[in-house]
């Protein structure tokens, strides 16, 4: 769709990740952040929604605009199931958001045939001065019957790639951060560049990733363009086939076989 959010369809449910659709990132609509291209699906064009992730509180990854607004369009049971790291249960109620679950690190649910854990990321978390990391950030692992999906959120590089792939497996599809990545020095600790990405897919033994947190807010100093270009050097300085690791266009859809089972990841 944009940035960090992508609708999985896989096991007869609809699953979308970090929705914004925002005019800004921020908690202002009048300053921040402001999006330099529209979302590449519609609000009213999506289909409904079983479970909305949400691995952090930033404005760009955790925007209660569209919450609000995904809710009234999906009323039933209450709206969409949202699960989302511990401490942001409060925020959800503030703001009439009655369908969620708070999750710990290794903690698992499970909706309908689909189980979900909520896994370690490097990042911060924090919407203001006096609630900096107070809440928890974290990726996700989606065990589906055609396969794992790792949804890293927002994350730097770090060895919970391969503890991942270690303790679920490897994975039918990634989706990976490849934006916001400049200057190095001060956002190597909580952001991904583009080959770290690259590395992050071969750690995880992926068959497909896909690039995600890009080309929607100019957040840092790299071009808005730019994460597509590191993205192709990386995958040849990596010797990572192109057709491995995608940066689609907004609103690009794609279907998956995943190989070693043979079935289809949607």
């Amino acid at each position: 769709m944009n940035h960090a959010t992508v609708l999985i369809q896989v096991d007869e449910l609809n699953i979308l990740t970090d929705p914004v659709y925002s005019l800004r990132a921020s908690p202002f609509q009048w300053a921040g952040p402001r999006r330099i291209r529209s979302p590449g699906v519609r609000l009213e064009d999506l289909p409904p929604i079983d479970v909305i992730l949400i691995s952090h509180n930033h404005y760009d990854h955790l925007d209660l605009d569209t919450l609000q607004k995904l809710q009234a369009l999906n009323p039933q049971d209450d709206g969409p199931l949202i699960l989302a790291g511990l401490g942001n249960g409060q925020l959800f109620v503030q703001h009439g958001l009655k369908h969620y679950r708070d999750m710990d690190w290794g903690e698992r649910i499970t909706h309908k045939t689909v189980e979900f854990i909520f896994t370690q990321a490097q990042h911060r978390s924090g919407r203001g001065i006096a609630d900096q990391m107070k809440t928890l950030c974290g990726s996700f692992v989606i065990q589906t019957s055609h396969g794992n999906i790792y949804f890293a959120g927002d994350t730097g590089y770090g060895p919970h790639f391969k503890e991942a792939r270690e303790e679920y497996g490897s994975f039918a599809l990634s989706l990976l951060p490849i934006g916001a990545y400049e200057p190095r020095w001060m956002m190597s600790d909580i952001h991904l560049n583009p080959r770290e990405a690259v590395q992050a897919h071969v750690d995880l033994d992926s068959q497909q990733s896909l690039g995600i947190h890009f080309g929607t807010f100019q957040l840092t100093y790299e071009g808005v363009d730019q994460p597509r270009l590191d993205l192709a050097k990386a995958r040849q300085d990596l010797q990572v086939p192109d057709d491995q690791f995608w940066a689609l266009q907004f609103g690009e859809t794609r279907e998956l076989s995943h190989t070693p089972a043979g079935k289809e990841v949607l």
